[in-house]
């Protein structure tokens, strides 16, 4: 255990005081900046969709918040590991469920902290709350009353009842569970599972295991009193009464002798080694006491060394984070309105997360957790709650479990669905969706193929494998052939890229005609045969051949290597189009606005006939990439004319060329980058200004202030970024930024392909 644990220090608390107090405010959604804005949201235009709802009560989902919004409320009774510390100490924790619902599935939420002891005060305030609230997630109500409080609130009304520390619990651990028994090979109907605390989370997860197959004879529960059998009367109540079991065993040592699984949600060092070593091969041991486990992994693995194990913190491997299941769980009943989380949805939800533990994890998870490797197995039972698919994979389960029930209010096509969900996890997933889409309405015919040079790099292979499975392009590894393989191996990728075409350069059978070649292209510039034999030898030569003979049809490198190491082979060997500069443009993604930034990457200090080259490019870009007509601003530190500096007077000069070389382009220019991007300011005081306020594309002076302005975005502005993409080659070749992860890879691999589709649709 951590000797200083986060829990117990003050940072946590100046976490929760600095600057505004809490962790949530409530931020409007529409525009209130004029008098008609006003008048839109308040009075007299708020009247018109008050009287909509009066006359159609189902319309509150249309013109109100209501279906986006849920109430997490407590009484206060039993929160986390303190007990009954009452509602207002409670709200710390309720405003951290607001926090977590709102990051992981945009879900908007109020914290009710209840002044109610009385459970029937709980259901009444439910009750009133109706009206307000598309679903209601109950929060810290101590067992038994909490049972009684969501059934009746499940009988009474029509939005969703979710209690997270019964059945967050329960779907979490339930998936963890399913992939714990197929990583030891046991049979969950043979199984003799151990349950250890009698409260909320205990009972909700032993229903759930019964539902998932373990059998009732093969499980025992215990609480505080001990074993919970049939007869006995102390502690007991109807919910505890239905795992009564007929046996003479009475403590939790007797119950876990021989037993194949633990499952506990009591409390700290409730479990010792000593108790451990009785039970039975490959022991599952689920320790979700949170903040402290009933017993460590540390102590487990002493007497232990085939156990399997979770616990409920983030310090250990296997965590039972709830935060992986409520978000996505009410957003999929959310948008289906549903009227209630049934078994099934619950079921699904369980289903979704134990699937996705099986998938290839990205990199970004592993970004989020100092970089560890994840890979199922005993170590990685369930995601990670930094795994952004969860919502993408439970939410559509949930949702379909609703349809299917007839639970759900409304029906939702699942493949749209999904997309919309994307758009939840940021622009990117929008715009690459798009671009993605496109490619794969070519991939069946006739795939891309795109060469990779460093073959021998497991995040391009498990690129290559991502290609293919998205039917993006056909990936060509180039490297020393046994070492490829051999990392293959290494990653689990056999079966993944099985048949894939892997090259060791220099021992292509190709070696000496590509050699030939290079020479021919090159003699006249100092080459000699020895030398371009030397060269091609290269993979980032060697590949820049294969496309220029048409033997790829595109070129992705430099995750590995400097800028200009990977650039230099594709210019000398395929070199730039006609008239053309090479240029480096970036997709700059904030707050769901769409920009290019050029040049970034290549121009140091371009002149004005070269920066007007580098608009244009970038236009034709904007256009063969995205639907939608570019406006391009061409930024100075000066707006038309308020300064003769002989900067301003280059972008001046390069506008009027660019109005020459493309009439029809939509571009204004010099002006500053405030001028580009507010309409307000275009409006008063720049009413010409072709490009008022909506500029798109960003024509920037220099490299340096190009260079300088996309990494800030992304940086400080929290903007996400695409690119490099390089304009002004023959064949599309793109450059890989070092450091990326393998989603940007694939990315990067998308616009490499919609190039050579488009490319090939040219020459048609």
């Amino acid at each position: 255990m951590s000797k200083n644990p986060i829990y117990k220090s003050t940072e946590a608390l100046e976490y929760h005081s600095k600057g505004r107090k809490g962790k949530i405010e409530v931020v409007p959604s529409k525009s209130v900046s004029t008098q008609h804005d006003l008048s839109l949201a308040y009075t007299p235009g708020v009247a018109e969709p008050c009287r909509m709802i009066a006359e159609k009560e189902e319309l509150v989902y249309e013109y109100t918040a209501k279906g986006n919004l849920v109430a997490v409320v407590t009484n206060g009774t039993a929160v986390l590991g303190l007990g009954d510390i009452g509602p207002s100490a409670a709200k710390p924790v309720m405003e951290g469920k607001g926090v977590l619902f709102k990051k992981f599935a945009d879900i908007d939420v109020f914290d009710i902290e209840l002044n109610a002891k009385d459970p029937d005060d709980v259901i009444r305030a439910c009750e009133m709350l109706e009206p307000t609230f598309g679903g209601i997630n109950l929060e810290d109500i101590k067992a038994p009353e909490c049972f009684y409080i969501e059934e009746e609130l499940r009988k009474r009304l029509k939005i969703p009842v979710f209690h997270d520390d019964q059945h967050g619990t329960a779907v979490i651990s339930g998936a963890a569970f399913l992939n714990a028994l197929e990583v030891v090979g046991k049979d969950i109907s043979k199984v003799k599972v151990v349950f250890c605390g009698g409260g909320a989370a205990a009972i909700a997860c032993a229903n759930l295991y019964v539902s998932l197959g373990v059998k009732k004879e093969n499980l025992i529960m215990t609480d505080s009193k001990g074993v919970i059998y049939k007869g006995r009367k102390e502690g007991m109540n109807p919910y505890k009464e239905r795992f009564a079991v007929d046996t003479k065993i009475r403590t939790l040592a007797e119950a876990m002798n021989g037993a194949d699984a633990f499952v506990g949600v009591s409390g700290k060092d409730t479990v010792t080694g000593a108790i451990v070593k009785t039970m039975a091969k490959n022991p599952i041991i689920f320790a979700m006491a949170n903040p402290d486990p009933e017993i460590t992994p540390e102590e487990v693995f002493k007497v232990r060394s085939d156990s399997i194990m979770a616990t409920g913190r983030s310090d250990y491997p296997n965590q039972v984070n709830n935060v992986l299941g409520f978000p996505a769980i009410f957003r999929g009943a959310l948008d289906t309105m549903s009227t209630a989380i049934n078994e099934e949805m619950k079921m699904a939800a369980v289903k979704a997360l134990a699937q996705l533990a099986k998938e290839e994890v990205p990199d970004q998870v592993s970004k989020a957790y100092g970089g560890q490797v994840f890979k199922f197995g005993k170590k990685y039972l369930i995601p990670k709650p930094f795994d952004t698919r969860v919502l993408l994979y439970v939410a559509p389960a949930v949702a379909k479990a609703a349809m299917d029930t007839g639970v759900a209010r409304t029906k939702i096509d699942l493949k749209h669905y999904r997309e919309r969900l994307e758009m939840l996890l940021g622009s990117t997933y929008t715009v690459m969706r798009a671009i993605k889409n496109r490619v794969r309405d070519g991939f069946e015919k006739n795939p891309v193929r795109i060469v990779l040079p460093e073959g021998e790099n497991a995040k391009i292979l498990s690129a290559a494998r991502q290609m293919i499975e998205e039917k993006i392009a056909m990936p060509i590894l180039l490297g020393n052939d046994e070492k490829v393989r051999k990392l293959i191996k290494e990653n689990g990728l056999e079966e993944a890229l099985k048949g894939v075409e892997i090259i060791r350069p220099s021992s292509s059978a190709k070696m000496n005609e590509y050699s030939e070649k290079f020479f021919e292209k090159r003699s006249r510039k100092g080459m000699t045969l020895p030398t371009a034999q030397t060269l091609m030898k290269q993979p980032n030569y060697y590949g820049s051949m294969m496309v220029e003979v048409g033997d790829a049809d595109g070129l992705l490198s430099g995750l590995t290597q400097s800028y200009p190491e990977t650039i230099r082979p594709a210019i000398q060997t395929i070199g730039a189009k006609k008239d053309h500069k090479l240029i480096g443009i970036y997709m700059v993604i904030s707050q769901k606005r769409i920009f290019w930034f050029a040049d970034t990457t290549v121009n140091i200090s371009p002149d004005a006939k070269e920066l007007a080259n580098i608009t244009v490019q970038t236009a034709q870009a904007v256009r063969r990439l995205m639907s939608g007509e570019p406006r391009v601003a061409m930024l100075s530190f000066s707006n038309f004319g308020s300064n003769d500096h002989p900067e301003a007077l280059r972008v001046r000069e390069a506008l009027a060329i660019v109005r020459k070389m493309d009439p029809s382009l939509i571009v204004d220019g010099e002006m500053q980058a405030d001028t580009a991007l507010i309409p307000d300011i275009s409006k008063e005081q720049y009413p010409f200004n072709k490009v008022p306020g909506n500029a798109n594309v960003l024509i920037f002076p220099d490299l340096q202030s190009g260079n300088i302005a996309y990494k800030l975005m992304a940086k400080i502005g929290g903007a996400e970024t695409i690119g490099p993409i390089l304009s002004g080659m023959n064949k599309p070749v793109h450059v890989l930024s070092p450091g990326l992860d393998v989603n940007d890879i694939v990315n990067m691999a998308a616009l490499t392909a919609m190039e050579a589709q488009l490319s090939r649709e040219q020459r048609k």
